[in-house]
């Protein structure tokens, strides 16, 4: 049992969802530095080094090592951080990891996400190859050809470019070898945790086809190719990352003009959008996108509880047209008369009985608009 765990970084709350990243051969944990943040606002985000890489220690694997050896450090490092169940993401060798998780331990694995990465490695005498070069050679020959393996021609990352220089070159061989072993081709339709593959359109190292091999074989698998991109997807282009990234680990956004007009009517949005100019369109999207598409959908509240509160804050700052909306839509959400006047009651202890005794006045008036034969 190794008693030195990986090197990591964690971001985000303590008690939000796990998020376990893992890199791409060469690289360290600055790979996830443009998507690890973002991603840390709703989820607890631990990236992670390879052994000889960035801060993890280089004895942790030896030559002949195996991917499965890389996932048992894994797997010691999300014990010791207490983490039963965690959502993976990893590139190339991070995303090989994250594959063997899924097949041989997919009761700790929640989600997966696969990026540039493939099944299998092109075979395995080009990394035995590596291997030996690597350790006769040292890494700085191999660290020169990094931008042309890992980006489109022009763009680079000086500090992952420099992470590669200063790998351990033991550590590194025997990344190699573990890439040379690799081969979970016949194991990829027993996955069953819900996987989504990235693959980087112009990525020379693992073509679109790898990741296309196992959307093919993984059950109900999503695929995103990303133009533009190359093998380190993550570091060239970080938004359309995080993007798939949310919506794999969170699901997609819901229509916010759905979930707008099931709350406030067909009535009340067209009467918005009719009314809608240049001017005020971005917020009009706005007001769908954030208010509709995210808060009104998270299941943490129901509907009715979020009328209550609702009416409780138009009442404390005195906005009695947007009241006399959600009063409607409040009886749309299922609260009765009785309930709508406790939560106003409520108002008169909390927000004052003046501010109190205008929303009852307007609650009124909306509530007789609803009886038989009124307006």
């Amino acid at each position: 049992m190794t008693t030195e765990l990986l090197n990591h970084r964690e971001e985000g709350p303590a008690s939000a969802p796990p998020l376990l990243l893992g890199p791409s051969l060469g690289t360290s944990l600055a790979l996830w530095d443009q998507v690890a943040p973002e991603l840390s606002a709703a989820h607890r985000v631990i990236r992670w080094d390879l052994p000889g890489h960035g801060g993890s220690a280089a004895d942790l694997i030896g030559p002949g090592a195996t991917v499965g050896d890389l996932a048992a450090l894994v797997l010691e490092l999300a014990d010791a951080l207490g983490l039963d169940r965690f959502a993976y993401a990893g590139v190339s060798l991070g995303g090989a990891v994250g594959l063997h998780l899924a097949v041989h331990h997919p009761e700790r694995v929640s989600s997966l996400a696969v990026l540039c990465s493939s099944a299998h490695f092109g075979g395995e005498a080009p990394w035995r190859e590596r291997a030996e070069r690597v350790r006769r050679e040292g890494l700085a020959g191999l660290a020169e050809s990094a931008d042309a393996r890992w980006f489109t021609p022009g763009f680079s990352v000086p500090r992952l470019v420099r992470d590669h220089r200063e790998a351990d070159p033991g550590a590194y061989a025997a990344c190699c070898d573990a890439l040379a072993a690799f081969d979970l081709r016949d194991r990829l339709g027993d996955i069953t945790v819900p996987t989504l593959l990235v693959a980087g359109r112009q990525d020379p190292a693992t073509p679109p086809a790898h990741l296309r091999e196992i959307a093919d074989a993984v059950p109900e698998a999503t695929l995103v190719e990303l133009p533009g991109a190359s093998h380190l997807a993550p570091a060239q282009c970080p938004r359309a990352v995080l993007t798939a990234l949310r919506t794999q680990l969170d699901g997609p956004v819901a229509s916010g003009t759905a979930v707008r007009r099931e709350v406030l009517g067909d009535p009340h949005v067209d009467r918005a959008q009719a009314r809608q100019t240049p001017f005020t369109a971005r917020f009009q999207d706005f007001v769908s996108r954030y208010a509709w598409g995210e808060i009104w959908t998270d299941p943490t509240l129901s509907r009715r509880e979020r009328s209550m509160i609702t009416l409780t804050a138009l009442v404390a700052h005195g906005h009695h047209e947007e009241l006399a909306t959600h009063v409607r839509a409040a009886l749309r959400n299922g609260l009765t008369p009785e309930e709508i006047g406790a939560v106003l009651l409520q108002t008169a202890v909390y927000c004052g009985v003046p501010a109190a005794n205008a929303a009852f006045a307007t609650a009124q008036r909306v509530l007789a608009e609803q009886e038989p034969g009124r307006g």
